[in-house]
């Protein structure tokens, strides 16, 4: 297939685009602002620019794909902070993507990244594939209008899209992202460097966690799908491993040989009731198609490690 891939330059889109590279049958159309380091991602083509310029948008598609992967984004806390470019990238750009390669001759795959934000602050104790979304964060809000309109364009035969709503994907680069959820990941480092993390959520808080590894083999899953394995919804929430924050506090010093003691607590309430208040979930769908968490607890804890050690690859 030859697939385009936005955000290729991200967290998750250069561990993706590896795995398409490692595949060797794709070819690759990778879109970042900037190129990567990293020469195990040469295979790939790569555009750098700007994805809310509609004429690099025009480039990328001056020949047919067979798909996009649609990772690009702004996210939550920045997208608060900036709501006119978070329009830009979350909504424009991806309508322009989204008309740019549109076809009823040449039916292409939409994978689109979205959240669990889409959710907004859960007021449920569960979770099910028949909970309706109700985002109050701009982020969120902006990820439910784009699966809406590639929900109808796969309806109308132009495409055919499916939305992956992702939990928190742990562990992140500890630097400036924008995410509000950066806690997550920040507990990681700090037990990495036997330093002392102050959460902005209470030991009790509870949280969706899935690795990056994770996520990428569900990406990938997502593209080998046929049409009528596809949820009528065309939107999919992603299984994440429920875990308190105390249980990630104790995983992560049990894995990085830190002392227990090296969290304190500074809860922010409402961090708290928009990060850490998740409650269980029953995502039969998910795992009906095929999609998968990472299992436990010490698999997750020990897959983010071995990300933390990549981040120098790139």
């Amino acid at each position: 297939m030859r697939v385009i891939v936005t955000g290729a330059n991200g967290f998750i889109g250069r561990a993706f685009v590896e795995a398409l590279l490692a595949a060797n049958k794709h070819e690759v159309v990778a879109l970042d602002t900037v190129a990567p380091s990293s020469t195990g991602l040469n295979g790939a083509s790569w555009v750098c620019a700007d994805i809310c310029d509609p004429d690099v948008i025009s480039s990328l598609v001056h020949e047919p794909c067979d798909a996009l992967v649609h990772l690009a984004t702004l996210p939550g806390g920045a997208a608060e902070k900036n709501q006119e470019l978070a329009r830009k990238v979350n909504i424009d750009a991806t309508l322009n993507l989204l008309e740019a390669i549109r076809s009823p001759d040449h039916v292409p795959k939409v994978i689109f990244s979205s959240s669990i934000a889409v959710y907004g602050e859960f007021a449920g104790t569960v979770v099910d594939d028949h909970t309706p979304p109700a985002p109050r964060m701009i982020y969120g809000a902006q990820k439910l209008m784009a699966e809406n309109w590639i929900a109808a364009l796969t309806r109308r035969g132009e495409i055919t899209g499916l939305s992956l709503r992702i939990p928190g994907v742990v562990a992140r680069p500890q630097a400036p992202s924008g995410m509000k959820s950066a806690f997550m990941s920040n507990v990681f480092h700090a037990a990495s460097s036997k330093g002392i993390f102050e959460s902005p959520v209470s030991a009790a808080a509870t949280m969706w966690l899935t690795s990056r590894k994770c996520v990428v083999e569900n990406l990938m899953h997502a593209l080998t799908l046929d049409t009528d394995q596809l949820p009528p919804s065309l939107a999919v929430t992603l299984p994440g491993l429920r875990v308190t924050m105390q249980e990630l506090a104790r995983g992560t010093a049990q894995h990085a040989d830190c002392p227990q003691d090296f969290i304190r607590y500074a809860p922010d309430a409402d961090l708290e009731a928009a990060f850490g208040n998740l409650p269980e979930h029953r995502l039969r769908c998910a795992k009906r198609i095929g999609f998968c968490d990472d299992g436990d607890l010490d698999r997750l804890v020990t897959s983010a490690f071995s990300t933390l050690s990549r981040y120098l690859e790139y």
